[in-house]
C-alpha cells in the first residue's frame, strides 16, 4: 500500500523561471491537489478522506484557520489545504529501520522537503547521549526520560514548554496545566513568531487580542482593505469569501509590495464561471507599498479623514473612544514628504484610496505577516486601529479588524492559556479550579527562549508539535542554542530539521494527525478547535493512526503529567485521558465564554466566543473605552546600494512544511533559492536575471560593536527580475531565516522583524 517516498534529494538551486501567473486556482489547482493526494494516499484513500475536510462532522483541516460558513460545499477544502491533509494522511511510513539507515548526521544534511516526504513517524525514537542514531524506545521509557531530565533542573524555569498551532484545544489547555502545575509560565508558541504584533496592539487599543469580524461582515462590508496579506498561497479559502463579497458590490483595495495573483483574480475552482470562465477580478486598487510603510499609509489615510468635513464619526469617536485629541494633533502634523519616501505610491494613489473610503460607510481590515513582523509592527496595527476608529468601524456589522490567523487552531492555543505573560485573573481560575498556585512571574517567549538555552538559563526544551529550528530567526543562534540543551523532546508526526538538531539527548514522540481516530480510553474521543474568527467547533478523524504505536497529543501530556508530577499532583491526569469531555467540563469552568462547552459544541458548526467590542461596543482597556494612540511614524530607511528583503513561503509550502519545489503563481518552478528583486534594481546593483548571488544582512544591533554592522550570509540565490516594489526584495524562508537576527524584532511584541531585513546582493 505505501507510496514510496523519494530516495536521494533533490537539487534546489537550478530553478526554472516563467512569468508570473496573474489569477489564482482553476483547474490548475485541482489537478495539482488530486495529483499530489494520489501520491501520498492513492485515489480511494483521497476521496475517502478529503470529503471529511471541515464538514460538520468530520475534521478540521490541518492547515490554516480560515472559518468556515454555515453552508458548506462538498469539497470545503482549498489546493493547500489538500496538500496538508495528503502529507498527514500520507501512506509512506518512517519506521525504526529507517532510523538505524540514517545516522544523525546524514539527516541533518538533508533538505527540509526531503525529510517531510519521508512519511509518518511510527515509534518513540531516543538519541542516547553521544550516539550517532536514534533508536526504539518505549512510551513508558521515553516519559521515565523527561522525569530524570525535569527533575534534575535546578527550577522549572529552566524547562522550556513550546507549542504549536495545531494542537487541539483540549490538548492545549491541558499542556498548560501541566507546565504550570510544574512550576513555570515558559510557555512560548509560534504566535511569537507571527500574530503576537496584532494581539499586543489590539488588547491595548479594543482590549480583546483578537480579530472584531465573522466571516459574514465581509459579505455586509462596502470595502476591504487587504494588507500585507496574501491569500492566494497562505489562506485560499478566504478567495471564495472576498468572491462572494465582491458579488454584492464590495469593494477591495490590496496594499501588498508584491503583486499576488490570488488577489488580481480567482477562478474558483467550485463554479463553472471559476473552471471554464475567466473567473473574478479580487482588487479594484492595487497599492503596491514600499515594505515597512503601511503605517505611514494608513497615517496618511487618517489626515485626510481629519481634513475632510463631515469624514469623522464624531458621536462614535466622542462616546466610544479615548485620547482622539493627542492622535489627531499626531495625524495633522504628519509630512506628506515623509509618507511619499515611506511608502513608494504617489499622492494621487493615496487620494484615490481615500475616495473608496469615505464612499463606504462599513469598512473591514484584514492583515497578516506583512504588518506584524517589523520593528514598528505593533505602531502599524495601532494606526490601522485608529483608521476604524475615526469612522465608526469596530462594533458596527460588516466592518471590524480581521488578522487573519495562519496555523489551523493557533488562536485557540493562546485562549486555552498558552502565553508566557497570563493575565492574573486566568492564573486566580486554574488555582481556583485544580487547588494549586500557579506561578505568577512572566515566562520566555520564542526569543527569550533562544537566549536561555543560549546562555545556559534552559537545559530541557518540550515541543508540542511544530518544527522550531526551522521556523526560529538567526539559524546558527538557534541551532547552537537547541545543541546545548541537557534533552530536547518533539511531539510530531512527521520528520523535520528539528529532530537533527538535538541536545545532548532527545526523544521524538509521535503522535496521532487531525485526520486519524482517536480512540483513548477505548472510547473514540473528539476534539475542538478555534478558527481565525473566534469558531469554536469539534474535529473527528475517521482514518486508522498510521501506527498501533500513536498516541493523542492528550494522552502524551496526561502520561507525562502524571510520571513527572507524580502523587503530589491533585490534578485527575487519567480521568482526562480517558474522557475528553472531562476536559472541556473544566475548560468551561476556567475560561469565560466556554460555559456548557460540551454541549455548545456538540451542536453541528460549534458556537461563537464573545467579543465585547464587537458584541456591544464594549472596550475593556485600562480607560473602559478604545484607545486612539499617536506613535511617530517609522519605516525602515535604506543605506545606498541595499535592499530590503522580507521571507514568504512559496506556493508548494505551509509554515515550514515544504510540499514541493514549485511556486506556480510567481513563476518558478524545481527550486527554492531565488530572489526576486525589481528589474531597475537589479540593474543598479549589477545582477543579470539568472545570475546567481549571495545575500547578506547587515544589521547595527546590539551584537555588532562600535556601531559595525553585524552580518550574517545566505549564499547561492538565483536572482529573479521581478515586479515587486522599487527597493525590496523576497525570498522564502526557511532559507532565509539565516539573514534574521535574533535581537532584531518588534518592539512591545518582540516578535522577529522578517519582513525587514536590510541586505546587500553581490555576486557569487
Amino acid at each position: 500500500m505505501t507510496r514510496k517516498p523519494p530516495s536521494s534529494d533533490p537539487r534546489q538551486d537550478t530553478p526554472e523561471v516563467s512569468a508570473p501567473e496573474r489569477a489564482a486556482a482553476g483547474l490548475p489547482a485541482i489537478g495539482h491537489a488530486l495529483r499530489m493526494a494520489q501520491q501520498q494516499m492513492g485515489s480511494r484513500r483521497t476521496a475517502l478522506t478529503l470529503l471529511r475536510v471541515n464538514q460538520k462532522k468530520g475534521f478540521d483541516c490541518p492547515g490554516c484557520a480560515w472559518p468556515e460558513g454555515e453552508k458548506r460545499h462538498t469539497a470545503e477544502f482549498c489546493e493547500n489545504g489538500a496538500k496538508a491533509v495528503a502529507e498527514e494522511a500520507t501512506l509512506r511510513r518512517v519506521t525504526p529501520e529507517f532510523f538505524a539507515e540514517h545516522p544523525v548526521s546524514d539527516l541533518a544534511e538533508r533538505s527540509g522537503y526531503w525529510l517531510g516526504q519521508q512519511g509518518r513517524l511510527t515509534r518513540p525514537m531516543y538519541l542516547p547521549e553521544g550516539a550517532s542514531h536514534y533508536e526504539p524506545v518505549s512510551w513508558e521509557r521515553a516519559f521515565d526520560i523527561i522525569a530524570e531530565d525535569l527533575g534534575a533542573l535546578g527550577s522549572p524555569d529552566e524547562a522550556v514548554f513550546y507549542t504549536s498551532g495545531r494542537t487541539s484545544n483540549e490538548a492545549a489547555f491541558l499542556y498548560q496545566l501541566f507546565a504550570r502545575e510544574f512550576g513555570t509560565n515558559n510557555l512560548p508558541d509560534c504566535s511569537n513568531m507571527c500574530h503576537e504584533s496584532s494581539g499586543s496592539a489590539l488588547t491595548e487599543t479594543i482590549g480583546v487580542g483578537k480579530g472584531s469580524v465573522l466571516l459574514e461582515d465581509l459579505q455586509k462590508a462596502d470595502l476591504i482593505i487587504v494588507a500585507g496579506q496574501n491569500p492566494g498561497t497562505n489562506h485560499p479559502r478566504m478567495l471564495s469569501a472576498l468572491e462572494e463579497a465582491k458579488r454584492g458590490g464590495t469593494r477591495i483595495i490590496t496594499v501588498n509590495p508584491l503583486p499576488e495573483a490570488g488577489m488580481e483574480r480567482f477562478r474558483n475552482p467550485q463554479n463553472a464561471r471559476g473552471l471554464a470562465g475567466g473567473g473574478t477580478p479580487l482588487t479594484d486598487l492595487f497599492l503596491q507599498v514600499r515594505l515597512g510603510g503601511d503605517q505611514a499609509l494608513f497615517r496618511a489615510l487618517n489626515q485626510l479623514i481629519l481634513q475632510t468635513e463631515g469624514a469623522t464619526d464624531e458621536e462614535f469617536v466622542r462616546e466610544y473612544t479615548h485620547g482622539f485629541e493627542e492622535f489627531a494633533a499626531a495625524a495633522r502634523a504628519t509630512s506628506w514628504e515623509e509618507t511619499l519616501a515611506a511608502t513608494g505610491l504617489s499622492r494621487e494613489e493615496i487620494e484615490r484610496a481615500l475616495e473608496m473610503v469615505l464612499e463606504s460607510r462599513r469598512v473591514v481590515v484584514c492583515w497578516a505577516m506583512g504588518l506584524t513582523q517589523h520593528k514598528h509592527s505593533v505602531p502599524t496595527i495601532r494606526e490601522v486601529v485608529n483608521f476604524l476608529l475615526l469612522r465608526g468601524n469596530i462594533g458596527r456589522p460588516g466592518a471590524g479588524v480581521c488578522p487573519v490567523r495562519g496555523h489551523s487552531n493557533v488562536q485557540g492555543d493562546r485562549t486555552m492559556g498558552i502565553f508566557e505573560r497570563p493575565d492574573p485573573a486566568f492564573l486566580d481560575a486554574l488555582e481556583a479550579e485544580f487547588g494549586f498556585a500557579p506561578p505568577r512571574e512572566h515566562g520566555f517567549d520564542v526569543v527569550r527562549a533562544i537566549r536561555a538555552l543560549r546562555d545556559g538559563q534552559a537545559g530541557v526544551f518540550f515541543a508540542m508539535g511544530g518544527n522550531f529550528v526551522a521556523a526560529s530567526p538567526d539559524t546558527e543562534v538557534t541551532e547552537d542554542a537547541m545543541r546545548r540543551a541537557r534533552l530536547t523532546v518533539h511531539v510530531s508526526t512527521k520528520l523535520n530539521r528539528s529532530h537533527c538538531v538535538t541536545g545532548a539527548r532527545a526523544l521524538i514522540l509521535p503522535t496521532l494527525g487531525r485526520t486519524e481516530r482517536d480512540t483513548s480510553g477505548g472510547v473514540e474521543q473528539f476534539v475542538t478547535v478555534e478558527d481565525s474568527m473566534g469558531m469554536v467547533h469539534a474535529s473527528r478523524g475517521r482514518l486508522a493512526p498510521a501506527s498501533e504505536e500513536l498516541i493523542s497529543e492528550t494522552a502524551i501530556v496526561c502520561r507525562m503529567a502524571r510520571r513527572v508530577l507524580g502523587s503530589g499532583s491533585r490534578t485527575p491526569w487519567e480521568e482526562f485521558e480517558r474522557d475528553y469531555g472531562l476536559i472541556r467540563d473544566r475548560v468551561a469552568r476556567v475560561i469565560p465564554g466556554f460555559e456548557d462547552f460540551n454541549a455548545r459544541v456538540a451542536r453541528p458548526g460549534g458556537f461563537t466566543l464573545p467579543h465585547a467590542p464587537r458584541d456591544g461596543r464594549d472596550f475593556p482597556t485600562a480607560t473602559g473605552k478604545a484607545n486612539f494612540t499617536a506613535a511617530p511614524v517609522e519605516y525602515p530607511r535604506l543605506p545606498e546600494g541595499r535592499l530590503l528583503l522580507q521571507t514568504l513561503r512559496s506556493h508548494d509550502q505551509y509554515n515550514t512544511t515544504i510540499y514541493g519545489l514549485d511556486d506556480r503563481y510567481r513563476g518558478i518552478k524545481n527550486g527554492r533559492r531565488v530572489v526576486l528583486i525589481h528589474p531597475e534594481d537589479a540593474a543598479a546593483l549589477g545582477l543579470a536575471d539568472g545570475s546567481y548571488a549571495d545575500l547578506t544582512s547587515e544589521w547595527p544591533g546590539p551584537d555588532g560593536a562600535d556601531g559595525v554592522p553585524t552580518e550574517r550570509t545566505a549564499p547561492g540565490f538565483r536572482v529573479v527580475h521581478y515586479p515587486t516594489a522599487r527597493g525590496c526584495a523576497a525570498a522564502y524562508y526557511p532559507e532565509t531565516n539565516v539573514l534574521v537576527p535574533l535581537d532584531a524584532t518588534a518592539d512591545v511584541s518582540n516578535t522577529p522583524a522578517s519582513k525587514s531585513v536590510v541586505i546587500r546582493v553581490t555576486p557569487a
